[in-house]
């Protein structure tokens, strides 16, 4: 019986119910020790009725294991795992040690992990139950939560239980406080007077008021600690924290016990497993033996079953743990490594051993750095760094100790664990300073100190750091050789990037003068980078990358190429390069680069004037940013969503989005202020438009370049052309570096405005333009045409403009267009009805495009890092929003949008 717990379980009961009607969803309980949570787990098991039940829990030993807690979970339903897509199926069994695959992307397993839960789903709603998460390896917690926040029409239900400080980003919390005092008077007056409570061991006779009074003031309303503190209450008058005082009430339990069953129980603490064999052979080593767990069992304190020894509850195996003596702690972290003789035990024989340790031991060391290569392999990359870690306190040497410290770092990045990752790499950097006899610094290997550079200034720029991580890929540079110091220049210039031109210009010359092994793959892309900032050459991006290619390139060599070829105005190549190298990295399932890649994806996008593309694309890049934790891209896509907000002229969108783009970092403040300017211009607020543009157009970024055509138009209209004139010198010679009709386009009608010149409109019509930037000439030549009172031919121009502008839902522009034609005394048409694709949202409209093709429900959501049940139940929602009843009707409507 659950006292007090009524809106716990209400919030239980309503996931429940929502699984059992086809919708999933996640919860976070969490709450200090003892409070309750299990307890509310198991009443979701119970009330789960006719849904299946997985359950798994983490083990506090086993955290530093990579993908323990998830092989604890899944280990029933791993003979499923041939129904997941080959990528995903592969990697879950090489997380598991079950099948070698090349290193890839962490988040790869938790795509399984969805897959798989689905799949589980097919036959009924599923309840998935995860207890203390906060011990957890950091793997497999990361994989449960990349599944729990793309659950969506699966019929799920996925809760975790945890303690603080454990966070879930993107799942719904349940916190669970202490029990009011009219519940925890009924739960200690049930446990202490009958021992009807579940949970608890019958401790006799009722309670006697004074100590009654004593622990309901003290436990707060901590349910277990209402249920133990009866015993230890009166032994003394100490407050101490909640935590303490109720491991100390188990401890005193455990004291009681026959000194044979203490030792057992010690072995039993350290192992944590509950793995009875392992526990058995090392006691032997102290005289203990199976009899001996007799008076524990007996006591409530422990239950044997099965092989498996339990402590029964987690603060039990803590108190004992914690009571061990040092000496007697090491002793029995030994035996326990010695036994651990199995080839599947490595990895927990090193921990064992490593916790025996009472010094440097190299043998040791080296066997954890085992552990941590094998974690690696197996894409647990936190559970590799702390291995490497604890490797390099036990190696003797400094240069050993340097190495290990360098691949704890290197893993920790890749975990994207970043402050963790900039400590460890300087932590490295100081084992490489040695103290000569002369007392002059020897500096050590230089290899090692290029790669630790390297990953303290990624640390560095992830966490809004572009200036210090610039200075130090430049000097470690100067140090490392041609292949590393290629990467670490490229990932400088990137830093450059967001500091300014000179520092582009000192990069990039030290880019050039890089002298390369033959065949390095690198090679191209630089040349390609070097020759565009430089504006010495207009290489082809498509050559590039197909010479890249040849050389071994992959979508993490090449995604950079992208943004430099947006700088060159290679739109169109863009938009291949990236949608192949989307394309690729969907079907290896490398996770982290598609932001980036789905960024510049949609960039062409907007720019040829598919806004709803863009829009589609732009989402799903921010959902990966977000699942991936990459700071600097939810900056980057807010911002890019507020400019497409306002196109639309939606101010309250384009203003949250440009908030939570300032709020996530640096890498969105471009974007954010063409976005400000755009929706301003297109309101007609010209002179803040005017002040927002002024001081970036012109510069290097992508956004400064490409709205200066907008400040043009907002410094003639406010009447002050002068102050758009040295942004649009920089425009034309730009320009003219494209040779692209487009941009010739958008200067003649610069040039139509500067010089009030109709000859400069007409000329920009003649030319290839993209559809937004062409309407947004017919509607300023038509203004123009209309001011000069040649009404007929204003009209013309205007209707043209307004069709595109409905057709792109730029609402601001065709509100301006109609009230150009009604000036012109002629009645604009009445607005057209919103396309059928118009009424989709864009994961509906991106699922639509790609069934239209011809995928399978389970293709698509390979593709899109969904689950399949998800994927059908937007699809059959777009369905009636598109007049359509089958799958086969959605190619004429979903390609023609």
């Amino acid at each position: 019986m659950l006292y007090g717990r009524g809106a716990e379980q209400a919030v239980i009961d309503r996931l429940l119910s929502d699984s059992r009607a086809g919708h999933s969803g996640a919860l976070l309980v969490r709450g200090e020790p003892g409070i309750g949570k299990t307890a509310l787990l198991n009443y979701a098991a119970t009330a789960a009725g006719d849904l299946r039940v997985i359950r798994g829990t983490g083990v506090e030993s086993e955290a530093e294991l990579p993908f323990a807690g998830l092989h604890l979970l899944l280990r029933p339903v791993l003979d499923q795992v041939g129904a997941l897509p080959e990528h995903q199926e592969r990697a879950l069994r090489a997380a598991f040690g079950l099948a070698s695959m090349e290193a890839g992307d962490r988040l790869l397993v938790g795509l399984a992990v969805l897959s798989l839960l689905s799949e589980l789903a097919e036959d009924g709603p599923l309840l998935v139950l995860v207890d203390d998460a906060q011990w957890l390896d950091r793997a497999s917690i990361d994989s449960l939560l990349f599944a729990a926040r793309r659950l969506d029409a699966e019929g799920i239900a996925l809760i975790f239980a945890a303690r603080e400080p454990f966070t879930a980003p993107g799942v719904e919390e349940l916190p669970v406080k202490g029990l009011d005092a009219t519940s925890a008077a009924a739960l200690l007056d049930a446990a202490a007077g009958t021992g009807a409570d579940p949970t608890s061991a019958p401790t006799g006779a009722a309670i006697n008021p004074v100590v009654r009074y004593r622990v309901l003031a003290e436990a707060r309303g901590n349910p277990l600690a209402l249920i133990e503190l009866p015993a230890a209450a009166p032994s003394d008058g100490t407050a101490l924290p909640l935590t303490s005082r109720v491991q100390e009430a188990f401890l005193g339990q455990v004291r009681a016990l026959p000194e044979a069953t203490q030792g057992l129980l010690a072995v039993a603490a350290a192992e944590d497993t509950g793995d009875l064999d392992v526990v058995l052979r090392a006691a032997a080593g102290f005289g203990d033996f199976l009899e001996d767990l007799h008076p524990a069992e007996s006591a409530g304190l422990v239950l044997v079953d099965a092989g498996t020894l339990t402590f029964r509850h987690p603060l039990v195996r803590a108190a004992v743990y914690q009571g061990i003596p040092p000496s007697l702690r090491l002793a029995v972290h030994k035996a326990l490594a010695q036994v651990l003789d199995r080839p599947d035990d490595d990895d927990r024989r090193a921990w064992h051993r490593a916790m025996a340790a009472t010094g440097p031991d190299e043998e040791v060391a080296t066997e954890l750095e085992r552990t941590g290569v094998r974690a690696s392999d197996r894409h647990g990359y936190a559970a590799a760094a702390t291995a490497y870690e604890r490797a390099a306190r036990l190696s003797a040497r400094p240069e050993s100790r340097a190495r290990r410290l360098t691949l704890a770092a290197e893993t920790a990045i890749w975990a994207g664990e970043l402050d963790r990752a900039g400590t460890l790499a300087e932590q490295g950097e100081r084992q490489l300073v040695t103290p000569a006899p002369d007392a002059v610094e020897q500096v050590g290997n230089p290899a090692l100190r290029a790669r630790l550079t390297q990953v303290r200034a990624t640390s560095d720029f992830l966490r809004g750091s572009p200036h210090t991580a610039h200075e130090a890929l430049l000097d470690g540079a100067a140090t490392a050789d041609g292949t590393r110091a290629a990467r670490m220049l490229i990932q400088a210039l990137h830093a450059a990037w967001y500091l300014g031109r000179p520092e582009i210009d000192r990069t990039a010359a030290r880019l050039d003068a890089l002298s390369l092994p033959e065949g390095d793959p690198a090679a191209p892309v630089i040349g390609f980078i070097t020759a565009i900032l430089s504006r010495s050459a207009r290489p082809s991006l498509n050559d590039v990358v197909a010479q890249a290619r040849r050389l071994g390139a992959g979508p993490r060599e090449l995604v950079q190429v992208c943004g430099f070829g947006l700088a060159a105005g290679q739109d169109e190549e863009v938009h291949e390069t990236a949608t192949s190298l989307i394309a690729e990295s969907r079907a290896l399932g490398s996770i982290g680069v598609l932001p980036t890649l789905l960024f510049f994806l949609a960039e062409t996008e907007l720019f040829q004037g598919r806004h709803r593309d863009a829009l589609t694309t732009a989402t799903e890049s921010l959902r990966i940013a977000r699942d991936t934790g990459q700071g600097q891209w939810v900056s980057q896509m807010n911002s890019f969503l507020a400019y497409l907000a306002a196109i639309d002229g939606d101010d309250e969108r384009c203003v949250r989005h440009a908030d939570e783009a300032l709020a996530s970092g640096v890498a969105g403040t471009r974007w954010v202020l063409w976005a400000r300017g755009t929706l301003d211009l297109g309101h007609g607020r010209v002179e803040a438009a005017l002040s927002r543009l002024a001081p970036m157009a012109g510069g290097h970024h992508v956004a400064d370049t490409r709205c200066v055509p907008d400040l043009v138009e907002a410094a003639v209209r406010f009447g002050a052309p002068e102050r758009a004139a040295g942004a649009f010198a920089v425009y034309r010679e730009w320009a003219d570096y494209t040779r692209q009709p487009w941009t010739e386009a958008l200067v003649l009608r610069c040039r139509a405005l500067l010089e009030d010149s109709e000859e400069h409109f007409t000329a920009a019509l003649k030319l290839e333009g993209r559809p937004f930037e062409q309407a947004r000439t017919e509607l300023l030549y038509g203004e123009w045409l209309r001011r000069m009172r040649r009404k007929a031919d204003s009209r013309i121009r205007l209707r043209a403009a307004l069709e595109t502008f409905e057709r792109l839902g730029a609402t601001p522009w065709a509100g301006r267009a109609r009230a150009e034609l009604s000036a012109t005394g002629s009645a604009a048409p009445a607005a057209p009805a919103p396309g059928v694709l118009a009424r989709l949202t864009p994961q509906e409209l991106q699922i639509v495009r790609l069934a239209a093709q011809g995928l399978s429900n389970r293709d698509i959501a390979a593709q899109l890092f969904l689950s399949p049940r998800t994927v059908g139940y937007h699809l059959y929602k777009a369905y009636p929003k598109l007049g359509v009843a089958s799958r086969g009707e959605l190619g004429a409507v979903a390609l023609s949008g």
